[in-house]
This record gives structure tokens, C-alpha cells and sequence, in this order.
């Protein structure tokens, strides 16, 4: 394994949109692979096409793009040598391994019916058996090619009688694998069942065609969700008995995403239901007609996003939150991964995209705001944009925050808070912003240095405190009780707009 070129997939199914869960082992996957200067891979397994829904795929591929996650190879990126990526175009070959199987004994055809499955599991629940399965003892009474006679056998193939190809798991045998995070796992095989390998339809199950895909691709370690742990022996034999041990890949199995109580998996079900995504982008069922809300589409950064993920379960080890992608290339490692469950913080999330907004430049911010700004009407110059993104972003969240709490940078306000103006304005306020008024008027130099320090002057010739003039001055301006520096929002809008807006609101809120 030492002298592999490491090589990792993700390999989801496209039976739906890709749950935030899915991303972080996508996510941690590519992590690993780059960390080691290896391959990442994306694999569909759409073995199982009753459960298929169209337009998954694109949308898998859609949010690792916006996740900046890119694949080395695989189904909508770069072609390697080992394709196709997309399990349903790699079908003729699967049958070959599973022959292979029944050939050295270890696999077996069955032509039970469903009639006689059920009645198998009725009857060893009556017997006070909890969980009837298809084992190493209840197939001896089923129909298959171990109770059968070759003649017989023969017989049903050449009639085209359907079957499926069954796993013959040992009877008596500890099955042994050293999982990454979570340390030597051992399971008795008298609690596996004789899974399905082949289906009667001509496809292989997930087990075949998973272990057959990993090995032809030259998997070198199989990063997972825990819910995939139960599989991993089963997985493990499947090497053993088509001769493939020596080159059997590592395998981690990620702990589970959790709801924000720590009160069960956070599931594709819960979308929207909490009051959060647990989709990366916006997802339209068609079965449904409902829209289910992506990060993308509330006003997420990608960087925010993937940061918020990779800590769901990966501890750096120091006290580091904000991580660029080549940072958390350089510091992650499947031995810092925790084994039990990672909480999902909703408020955490906004923080990170928080933190991600104030990084960006102002004209950036500028670029994203522009579009909402258009979209009501008004069309500022890129630069004026720019300036009031630099005073607003420390305060918001998202970009839309920006036009949401500072729509008085663009347009004048029609209405003033109700609470500040009844705290806040007594009788002798409109007399002190008229002569405040007058005093910007004439000043020189309409900088924020400039007013901050006639205001400071005014205060003192007239005796009065900072709050019995700046809270009333930014409700005339901004209509708001609260915002940016009031001297940073004068200067920026001019000294005729403020003048203007001063006017207007004492002559309103006087009438009120």
C-alpha cells in the first residue's frame, strides 16, 4: 500500500439531491487525496435504476462545482483510464466476477420466489426468530444451487428461470478489518446474511459492483459514511474470495451528521423542515412540485460552507476555525476525525459566512450586491456600491443584508422608527438638528473627520449630550436606530442629500 499512488471516489447514487453529508465525505475525500498529492474520483453507482430520479446526477456534479470540489476524473469532469464512471455503462462486466464467485464456491445461484421469501420470514418469525434472513441455515431449505442438483440447476438456467446470484457467507468465521477512525472492527459471521451480488434484472448489487469498480479503479482507500460500516466485511470477503486481498483498500468510515440537538442523523427529510438546508444548492422535486432550499441559494459563500463542513467531525487540533482549501489540505488527516456524531450548528454556519463576507473586498461584495440593487429600481455607480459596502459588511451576514439594513444608502427613507423617534425625540430636537443642519451646510471639508468634529463642537456650545442629537440625527438621515458610524454615512451621501433628508424628516416626524 506504501508504494500506491493514492487514489480515492466518492461514489454517490443519483437517487436524489446530495445531502450536505454527502458533501463532507466528498469533501474529505478530495482532502485526503491532494493532502497526499493522489487522484479523486467520482463514481455514480446507479446499479439500483428503480430508484433513479432524473436530473440527481447533474445536481451532484452542480454541487461539487459550487463547492469547489473538483474530481481528477470521473462522470462531468476529466476522462481517466478508468472509465466509464457511471456503474450502468459498466454493466457487461460485473456478470463476469460474479461467475467467478460460484465458479471457486463462493457465491450461488437462488430462484426463490418473492412467495417463497416471505413465506421463509413468516415462518422463523413465528419460530421467535427476530430477524429472519437468507443465512448459512435457512438456505438450506430455499431454492438455490447448493440444494439443487447440477442437473437441476442447468435445467432452470436453460428454461431462462429468473434468479439472482447470492454471497455464501461462511458459517463459523470472525471477519477482521482495521478501520482508520475506528480502529480494528470485528464481526461474526453468523450475523451477516448471503447478501444479493447479482440481480435478476442483469444488474449488480451496490456489494459487487462497489468492491469490482474500487479494485478496477485501483482504490487504495475507501472513505465512507458510517452507515457503510455494516457492509464492510461483507466487502472484505469479496476481496478475500476474488483473490484481491494485497490489494484491498484502507477503509474509514466517517461518524454521522447529527440534528442540532444531537437527537438522531440530520436526513434529507429534515430540509427546510428545521428551519435550515441540508442541501448545498436549491433542489426542485418533480414527484413532489416542492422546492427544497439550498446554501447557495441563501446567500452562502462556498468557502463558508465547505470551512462550516470540514469541522463536522475533523478537529485540526488547534484552536484555527477559518480555513482556506489549500489549508485544509495541508492540515487534514483521517487520524484527526472523530468516531461519534458531529452536531450541526445552524447559527455556527452564519458565523462562518459572517466571517467569509468581511474578507471579501469591497468591490467584490460590490459585484454581488449590484444585481439586487438593479432588481429594485435603482442604479448607483459600481463605486458608490462599493463604499457602502465597506461601511455595511462588518454588520451583515449575507450580501442581501447589505440592501436589506442599508436600503437608506440608496433611496431616502419613507419611514422612521417608531421606537427611537418616541424615545428620542423631545421638544426641543427639531431646533437642535435645524441648527445642526445649518452648521453642515457651511462646512468646509465634508469628510468624516471634518463633521465628526463640528458635531463634537456643536455638543458643546450647546450643552447637550451625544444622545439627545446623534440617535435623532441618524433617524432623520437613515430612518433607522442603528447602522454604521452616522459621520462615514454623512459624508458618503453628500452634503446636499443629508441636508435634504434632515429637512424633510423634522418637518414629517413634527406633524406625527
Amino acid at each position: 500500500m506504501e508504494n500506491r499512488r493514492v487514489r480515492v471516489r466518492f461514489a454517490p447514487s443519483p437517487t436524489g439531491p446530495l445531502h450536505m453529508g454527502g458533501v463532507r465525505t466528498a469533501l474529505y475525500n478530495y482532502l485526503f487525496a491532494k493532502k497526499h498529492g493522489g487522484d479523486f474520483l467520482l463514481r455514480i453507482e446507479d446499479t439500483d435504476q428503480n430508484r433513479f430520479v432524473p436530473g440527481a446526477e447533474q445536481y451532484i456534479i452542480e454541487s461539487l462545482k459550487w463547492c469547489n470540489i473538483f474530481p481528477d476524473e470521473g462522470v462531468g469532469f476529466a476522462e481517466g483510464d478508468c472509465g466509464p464512471y457511471r456503474q450502468s455503462e459498466r454493466k457487461p462486466m460485473y456478470r463476469e466476477y460474479a461467475e467467478k464467485l460460484i465458479l471457486s464456491g463462493n457465491a450461488y445461484y437462488a430462484f426463490d420466489t418473492t412467495e417463497d421469501l416471505e413465506e421463509m420470514r413468516t415462518r422463523l418469525s413465528a419460530a421467535g426468530v427476530s430477524s429472519p434472513q437468507y443465512n448459512a441455515i435457512t438456505r438450506q431449505s430455499m431454492k438455490n444451487s447448493l440444494t439443487f442438483s447440477e442437473d437441476e440447476v442447468n435445467k432452470r438456467l436453460q428454461e431462462g428461470q429468473a434468479y439472482v446470484i447470492r454471497m455464501k457467507i461462511p458459517r463459523n468465521e470472525e471477519i477482521k478489518l482495521l478501520d482508520i477512525i475506528r480502529g480494528w472492527v470485528v464481526v461474526h459471521s453468523s450475523q451477516m446474511d448471503d447478501k444479493v451480488l447479482f440481480k435478476s434484472d442483469g444488474m449488480p448489487t451496490y456489494h459487487l459492483a462497489n468492491v469490482v469498480d474500487d479494485y478496477l479503479m485501483s482504490i487504495t482507500h475507501v472513505i465512507r459514511g458510517e452507515e457503510w460500516l455494516p457492509s464492510a466485511p461483507l466487502h472484505v470477503l469479496l476481496y478475500r474470495y476474488l483473490g484481491w486481498e494485497e490489494k484491498m483498500p484502507q477503509f474509514a468510515h466517517l461518524p454521522l451528521l447529527l440534528k442540532p440537538d444531537g437527537n438522531g442523523k440530520l436526513s434529507k427529510r429534515d430540509g427546510d423542515r428545521l428551519g435550515f438546508p441540508v442541501f448545498p444548492i436549491e433542489w426542485y422535486d418533480q414527484a413532489s412540485e416542492e422546492t427544497y432550499s439550498g446554501y447557495r441559494e441563501k446567500g452562502f459563500f462556498p468557502q463558508a460552507f465547505v470551512n462550516m463542513l470540514s469541522l463536522l467531525g475533523w478537529n485540526p487540533g488547534t484552536t484555527q476555525e477559518i480555513f482556506s482549501m489549500q489549508e485544509l489540505i495541508d492540515a487534514f488527516s483521517l487520524e484527526r476525525v472523530n468516531k461519534s456524531g458531529a452536531k450541526f450548528d445552524f447559527e455556527k454556519t452564519k458565523w462562518f459566512n459572517q466571517q467569509y463576507l468581511r474578507m471579501e473586498s469591497n468591490e467584490s461584495l460590490a459585484e454581488k450586491l449590484k444585481p439586487i440593487i438593479l432588481e429594485n429600481g435603482i442604479a448607483p455607480k459600481d463605486e458608490f456600491i462599493a463604499k457602502v459596502c465597506g461601511l455595511m459588511k462588518e454588520r451583515a451576514t449575507f450580501v442581501k443584508d447589505i440592501w436589506n439594513e442599508g436600503q437608506y444608502f440608496f433611496t431616502a427613507p419613507k419611514e422612521y422608527d417608531r421606537e427611537v423617534r418616541i424615545k428620542k425625540w423631545k421638544p426641543d430636537t427639531s431646533v437642535l438638528l435645524i441648527e445642526w443642519k445649518n452648521i453642515l451646510m457651511v462646512l468646509a471639508d465634508f469628510s468624516p473627520l471634518s463633521i465628526e468634529q463640528a458635531f463634537k463642537d456643536f455638543l458643546e456650545v450647546k450643552k447637550v449630550g451625544m444622545g439627545a442629537v446623534l440617535l435623532p440625527f441618524r433617524l432623520t438621515v437613515t430612518g433607522a436606530g442603528a447602522g454604521p458610524s452616522m459621520f462615514d454615512i454623512s459624508a458618503l451621501l453628500g452634503r446636499e442629500e443629508v441636508v435634504a433628508r434632515i429637512e424633510k424628516a423634522v418637518e414629517v416626524i413634527e406633524l406625527q
